[in-house]
């Protein structure tokens, strides 16, 4: 297995470590345009291996030619957010880096597995999708798993318990059109629509939807990192060791939830092959409303990207 991480700002250099420590891969290729960045990045990462008996090759490379043959590609490459700039703000600049990037990925693996980390994240989806012609199983974007992470250390907190005990359901696009389900939310099985009050459920959905403009605050220059690229561990290992388990993931839609052609967080197996199936689920009339809301958000996007 042979994985490539494009971008070694903190995004893509976490994802690699977590990959290289918990030896997911063979080899893992951090890919920078930045001149010896991935390369002193990724030998620090390989200097670590010995320390966690982690037998991996790393390496850093500013070109494509070290990722041939790669399994899967995860594209973290692109501007950053700033205090006050939206995802949507990062449109045009990051159209044209996701473009690029992946034209000269597949042009090194042909049949790889991307995933998609830079925002705004539905839109760039579309863009890989088009860039590389590769089946839409094939382009997944991480979205759902961060934001139900989310979700559930808020629900936490809240109640003053473990979050092994959380779980949270988070759909729609990576932004402030998501749709937290309260009603699926459950702790311990219990359904959070039992245990906290309407008002304060609206005010931790809230908190869901701007997690990342909270995180963005604090820091004043760039954005989150380690939860993002832990989200984005789990669907590599999902894949990696073809777990078929149901994540939320940014995946394209063929009339699920009554919604074509448009990449948006639901439910996925996810296995070797990538997205293997879509998983649907009876909604209210609210939240199908909220859903296509959301939806349309993700698609007034997709039609400012044209290849």
């Amino acid at each position: 297995m042979k994985i490539t991480v494009i971008g070694a700002g903190n995004v893509g250099a976490t994802t690699a470590q977590r990959i290289v420590d918990k030896q997911l891969a063979n080899e893992v290729v951090l890919v920078d345009v930045l001149d010896g960045i991935p390369q002193g990045k990724a030998l620090d990462m390989y200097e670590a291996t010995p320390v966690e008996k982690s037998d991996v090759k790393v390496v850093g490379s500013n070109g494509y030619e070290a990722t041939s043959g790669s399994d899967i590609v995860v594209i973290t490459a692109g501007v950053p957010r700033k205090p006050g700039m939206s995802r949507d703000d990062l449109l045009k600049t990051n159209y044209n880096i996701v473009k690029s990037v992946t034209e000269q990925v597949v042009s090194q693996s042909p049949n790889c597995i991307i995933i998609v980390v830079s925002n705004p994240l539905d839109a760039m989806c579309h863009v890989a999708l088009r860039a590389s012609g590769l089946p839409d199983r094939q382009v997944i974007g991480m979205a759902g798993i961060l934001d139900s992470a989310r979700f559930r250390t808020f629900i936490a907190l809240d109640l003053g318990v473990s979050v092994r005990n959380v779980d949270a359901v988070v759909l729609g696009g990576h932004g402030d059109t998501m749709v937290p389900i309260p009603r699926l939310s459950t702790v311990a099985g219990v359904p959070i629509t039992e245990l906290i009050p309407a008002e304060r459920i609206d005010v931790l959905a809230a908190r869901t939807r701007n997690g990342g403009t909270e995180i963005v605050g604090h820091l004043k220059s760039g954005g989150a990192y380690y939860a993002p690229a832990a989200a984005v561990f789990e669907m590599i290992r999902a894949i990696v060791q073809d777990e078929k388990k149901i994540l939320p993931c940014a995946a394209l839609l063929h009339g699920e939830y009554g919604i074509d052609g448009i990449y948006v967080g639901v439910p996925v197996v996810l296995g070797a092959n990538g997205v293997e199936r879509i998983v649907e689920f009876k909604l209210s009339q609210a939240e199908l409303a909220a859903l296509h809301e959301s939806a349309e958000a993700v698609r007034l996007l997709r039609d400012k990207v044209t290849l």
